[in-house]
């Protein structure tokens, strides 16, 4: 094998020789070895003899190369030669054999890190769009009424008094030894912080690519942010239906417990589980339209699934407790109310549970829609 570049052209030359067991046809293809893109491809060439001499031209601009060659009747069989051009001058490693699902898994092993640091560096680096798009996304649901951005405070307020009334005073429902309204008021409230952000943002998802389908054909936008702006929008949502139920707490109770330290554990968790769901669903709402009702049906099953407006101890069916052990918002609404009323950190199985549980759905559903969006201006 010998490297030359042809001074006329100044393009870089990769000559290859070497022998065949037996003629064949090849094929070869110029990489980019950092994201395994394509640059250059070449024709299929027959070898009538077992002497191979072929010529292979890279790209004139400086940077890393792969030159891949393989039969073009069996390209699980490879030779691989890496080379860099650096001011005009082309160095080549040593020829490698390699097989393809060899490459598919060290570039799998390879993107384990990257789909740790990605979604973190992206969301970092846009915190300031997302930080405007979810300031916009607030206020223009208001916009125009007469309670403004008022309804950001009233909507959790009038959702939870609407439970209350129908669980607390139609129902007359009680929860464990503490059988005064208040008392389920607090167990009940304590149950709904982590659903009402949930809720909203997974409700919202299937139609948020959609929403924003002008944003899809513009190469610089970042679209994974868009789901995000949907969990950060919860959370404001969140942070006023804590306020009023903190303002309850202290009121009934005299003061917090020193518990509620515990709060950003609960918190981290349930944000991870939130976004990975809208990643996956906010992809797959592009593709089938239908998928926003489906889930706002899930949605309401999930919740009555859930031991928020009723206790634990009412009898359940034992396949549906079975399901119940399985419900991460079911260990998030033992933790609140563990911290805020029971005063001791929640049970550290689940927790650490539901941590390394929402840590994947976070990971799957973030690759998920990276792996889709390359079809969205397609499909929109």
């Amino acid at each position: 094998m010998e490297a030359s570049s042809d001074g006329l052209s100044q393009v870089a030359t990769v000559r290859l020789r070497f022998r065949l067991d037996q003629p064949c046809a090849l094929s070869w293809q110029v990489l980019d070895p950092a994201t395994g893109a394509i640059l250059s491809e070449g024709e299929r060439a027959e070898m009538l003899g077992s002497d191979v001499d072929l010529r292979v031209n890279l790209p004139p601009e400086d940077g890393p190369y792969r030159l891949q060659v393989s039969p073009a009747q069996d390209r699980g069989r490879l030779v691989l030669i890496d080379g860099r051009i650096a001011e005009g001058r082309l160095s080549l490693d040593a020829p490698r054999l390699a097989s393809a699902s060899g490459l598919r898994l060290a570039r799998a092993f390879r993107a384990v890190p990257k789909a740790f640091a990605y979604p973190a560096r992206s969301i970092w680096s846009n915190r300031k769009l997302i930080s405007s798009m979810v300031r916009r996304d607030i206020l223009s649901r208001s916009r125009g009424s007469f309670g403004g951005a008022m309804w950001a405070f009233l909507n959790p307020l009038l959702l939870m008094a609407t439970y209350f009334f129908v669980f607390g005073v139609v129902l007359q429902t009680k929860f464990g030894e503490d059988t005064s309204r208040s008392g389920y008021v607090l167990y009940f409230l304590a149950g709904m912080l982590p659903w009402l952000p949930f809720a909203e943002a997974v409700g919202r998802s299937p139609y948020v690519v959609i929403e924003h389908r002008n944003f899809v054909k513009k190469l610089v936008f970042p679209l994974e942010t868009l789901p995000v702006n949907l969990v950060i929008a919860g959370v404001v949502t969140e942070a006023f239906a804590l306020a009023i139920f903190v303002s309850g707490l202290v009121a009934a109770r005299g003061a917090l417990p020193w518990s509620v330290v515990w709060l950003p554990a609960l918190i981290v968790p349930q944000l991870l589980l939130a976004a990975g769901l809208c990643w996956f669903l906010s992809a797959l709402g592009v593709f089938v339209r239908d998928l926003g009702q489906i889930i706002g049906f899930l949605l309401t099953l999930w919740f009555f699934l859930t031991p928020i407006c009723y206790p634990e101890s009412q009898k359940i069916p034992p396949a549906v407790a079975h399901i119940l052990g399985y419900n991460p918002i079911l260990v998030l609404v033992r933790g609140y109310r563990a911290i805020f009323l029971e005063g001791h950190a929640p049970a550290f199985g689940p927790l650490v549970a539901i941590w390394i549980g929402s840590g994947l759905v976070a990971l799957l559903g973030h690759a998920w829609f990276h792996r889709l969006r390359r079809s969205f201006a397609d499909v929109i």
